[in-house]
């Protein structure tokens, strides 16, 4: 027996049983699909049983099919709008912090000094003591 559906086709079918790991929905007479449980819908999903009943009509897409035994994999959360802003968030700018002028701007204008300060002392023989033996 040939399907005529194919990945991809959004076909409406009637549910037919329920159980905790999904939810199988006739497709035609002869075919029938199964609705995993994390197909149903996006986030967390508590009881099925509150989710649909048995005999409502649901709208499913094929997201795939066993070529073997011939069984449908459907998917209610795939034809669920997301709730996603078409803009990218601005990110949040971060207070800067108001720090001391130290660095090395600072070191910069003391280095002269110090090496003049060096310069001196070396001139002087601070630096320079005799050891005696």
């Amino acid at each position: 027996m040939a399907s005529h559906f194919k990945i991809g086709d959004i076909i409406e079918g009637e549910v037919t049983g329920i159980q905790n790991y999904g939810v199988f929905v006739n497709l035609t007479e002869e075919e029938q699909g199964l609705v995993h449980i994390s197909e149903c819908k996006h986030g967390y999903m508590g009881d099925i049983n509150d989710f649909v009943k048995i005999g409502d009509k649901v709208k499913v897409v094929v997201i795939d099919i066993d070529e073997y035994t011939k069984k449908f994999s459907l998917s209610m959360r795939a034809l669920e709008k997301i709730n996603v802003p078409s803009f990218p968030q601005r990110s949040k700018k971060r207070k800067k912090r108001n720090s001391p002028k130290i660095g090395f701007k600072t070191i910069e204008e003391k280095m002269p000094s110090w090496i003049e300060e060096a310069l001196e002392s070396i001139d002087k023989n601070e630096f320079n003591t005799k050891v005696e033996v």
